[in-house]
């Protein structure tokens, strides 16, 4: 396998932009795309960065991208490595590009000294959920997710904090 795997750069942002557009599709979710070029710059590669990537390439090609960051376990005391994202493009998914970036990532997390690994896949995503199922990973089927994002978030961060304490 020809696979090479690098830290992305701030010149790799359009590249980026362009996965998460195909994950996106992939996923049915691209209406909700609402980055671009810009804002994967500050979020990336600005003051504050907020999560990296690996990029894989095949000859020259890019064929998958990894996206990951820190995250905290209180009941271990030690950080985690959270995959936010990660994708193949379809017509090279088989061939062990997947299972390399997840390598590279378990391997980033035993030298951060992180004491986990996770990520989320969306519940229709079958041959996913058994690929990852096959590198040892188990579902957290006692977990649901909770999101708040939007207007949500804007009524939400609006309230007094008074407004929230017990009475």
């Amino acid at each position: 396998m020809s696979l090479q795997i690098r830290k992305a750069t701030e010149s790799d942002v359009p590249v980026i932009a362009w996965f998460i557009r195909q994950l996106a599709e992939y996923e049915r979710l691209l209406d909700g795309v609402t980055m671009t070029e810009e804002t994967l710059r500050q979020s990336l590669f600005g003051q504050r960065v907020c999560a990296e990537v690996l990029l894989g390439y095949y000859h020259d090609k890019p064929v998958g991208f990894a996206v990951y960051f820190h995250n905290f376990s209180t009941f271990l005391g030690k950080p985690g490595l959270y995959l936010e994202d990660l994708f193949v493009i379809p017509d090279m998914r088989g061939k062990g590009f997947g299972r390399a970036l997840l390598v590279r990532l378990a391997k980033i997390a035993r030298e951060r000294g992180c004491g986990r690994f996770e990520w989320a896949v969306l519940d229709w995503n079958e041959p996913s959920i058994q690929f990852y199922k096959k590198l040892g990973a188990v579902p957290m089927n006692e977990w649901t997710t909770f999101r708040v994002t939007g207007d949500a978030l804007e009524r939400l961060a609006e309230q007094d904090d008074a407004e929230s304490r017990p009475k």
